[in-house]
């Protein structure tokens, strides 16, 4: 069984793209969840990519998931159990490196939205047969940048995607300029040792230059 963002436009997906920027967080602490949905909030960004990079991941996510006035995704997954964690905890997107056949036809079986990545035009006529036309381009510097995106915008005109690696607040507007960019994934704005810290104040303070400078970027946009 596979997803589809073809036939029909995914809230879901509208909700993780309007501010423009996804947020990619590494938790060490489940209890780190609480503070930092505040603080995304109050910089105005109502979305949040938790990892499964730590043991803490799907405690996080359910915590965030449990508060309703965040859009919750879990990223870095690599398999189909991990989908299953993600749906488990109260994920409502999963997110993925690269492109694992086994992994959005999972996501597809128990209903969650599926961004996997994709930078190759082979990578991106594969997700198209897996009915998906919004991918993860990750990473996305050191896999040409914004020209690269441009290059696929001839053939998969119908493709957007979530630039994700690399990516900072003094970039961010060569990729929010593109019209195949529906958001950029990055974690300048959760760096972990501020996680670590309890500083939440710094993590609001990035988060908002962070909404700002997207909604000017899309302002912009030709």
């Amino acid at each position: 069984m596979t997803t589809s963002l073809t036939t029909s436009p995914d809230p879901r997906l509208a909700r993780v793209c309007a501010a423009g920027i996804v947020p990619v967080v590494v938790l060490d602490q489940a209890e780190q969840a609480t503070g930092l949905a505040q603080a995304l909030l109050d910089g105005g960004l109502p979305v949040a990519e938790v990892t499964f990079r730590t043991a803490a991941a799907p405690a996080a996510i359910a915590l965030l998931a449990a508060r309703g006035d965040l859009t919750v995704g879990a990223g870095t997954v690599l398999t189909p159990q991990q989908v299953d964690q993600a749906a488990q905890s109260g994920a409502q997107f999963v997110v993925s490196p690269g492109l694992s056949r086994a992994v959005v036809e999972r996501c597809g079986e128990l209903g969650l939205l599926c961004l996997p990545g994709a930078v190759t035009a082979t990578e991106v006529q594969a997700g198209l047969e897996l009915g998906l036309s919004t991918l993860k381009f990750f990473p996305a510097a050191s896999s040409g940048g914004p020209a690269a995106l441009r290059g696929l915008a001839g053939p998969f005109g119908g493709v957007r995607f979530v630039p994700t690696g690399g990516i900072t607040l003094a970039n961010l507007a060569d990729y929010l300029a593109l019209p195949n960019v529906a958001a950029v994934g990055g974690s300048w704005m959760v760096p972990r040792n501020a996680l670590a810290a309890g500083d939440f104040e710094r993590i609001r303070q990035l988060t908002a230059a962070a909404v700002q400078a997207a909604a000017q970027a899309r302002t912009d946009r030709p």
